[in-house]
């Protein structure tokens, strides 16, 4: 049996930016927050900057940006909707991913993918530029199997499933069909050409089941649940606790 491929954990830091601004003091820092998750071993580094700049602001992405120079293993992701300020930071930075989204201004929170049907012409030569800049393009996307090629059809390298209804229905009577409807998402996915990602509301409880139930993840983006343990636990110890849910679903699934 081929051993599943190594899930990485990108630590998004909206919220570090989301308190900081709530003062003029420059605390917690941003950079101070990705050094000490690099340190602990997460592999990447994701911001949604909105145009609103309520949490994660320009600057920031340029700092962080910078930042990662000095760690050349790993990924800095920018999310955030094409259509407003996000190809100015793929045009200036050409970060490693750049993850498609498509919120409104001022959304409360990424809440649905894209219905490719509707949008998906407008977004594909904007996929074409970020490629030709050598930016891998993810597409975040409702765990629907059957959009999954139209998603490959405009020119993604992966998609993203939005996880918020696996997270909503963990332990309930629901889970497990919930679970396999994410495992048909990403299986029609990967049989279109796409790598795996996925995030949101995913958390220490529910990602090794995740992750054992739906295969070949390439990457989890996990930011509001990390930070929020990271106020009790610190940074370190909390980006090993879920390093350690990604190791227990690996070895439950080498078991397998």
């Amino acid at each position: 049996m081929t051993s599943p491929i190594r899930t990485a954990l990108s630590v998004n830091l909206n919220k570090v930016a989301l308190v900081r601004n709530t003062r003029h003091l420059g605390i917690p820092s941003v950079l101070r927050a990705a050094t000490l998750c690099l340190e602990a071993g997460a592999q990447g580094i994701t911001v949604h900057p909105r145009p609103d700049a309520r949490h994660i602001r320009a600057d920031d992405v340029r700092e962080l940006h910078q930042l990662l120079q000095s760690w050349p293993d790993a990924e800095f992701n920018i999310e955030g909707n094409p259509f407003h300020n996000l190809m100015d930071f793929v045009r200036e930075l050409r970060p490693h991913q750049c993850t498609f989204v498509p919120d409104t201004e001022g959304q409360f929170t990424s809440d649905h993918g894209w219905d490719l049907a509707a949008d998906g012409e407008r977004v594909r030569p904007l996929i074409e530029e970020a490629r030709a800049l050598g930016v891998r393009v993810s597409l975040f996307m409702d765990p629907q199997p059957a959009a999954m090629a139209a998603a490959r059809a405009v020119g993604a390298d992966r998609v993203e499933l939005y996880t918020e209804h696996y997270a909503t229905t963990f332990g309930t009577a629901q889970h497990a069909d919930v679970l396999r409807g994410y495992a048909d998402a990403a299986r029609a996915a990967q049989s279109a050409g796409l790598q795996v990602n996925a995030g949101h509301d995913l958390n220490r409880d529910n990602l090794t089941a995740f992750l054992r139930g739906v295969p070949g993840v390439s990457e989890v983006s996990i930011g509001h649940a990390l930070i929020a343990d990271a106020l009790e636990l610190g940074y370190a110890a909390t980006v090993k606790a879920y390093l350690g849910c990604i190791a227990a679903a690996e070895a439950g699934s080498r078991k397998a």
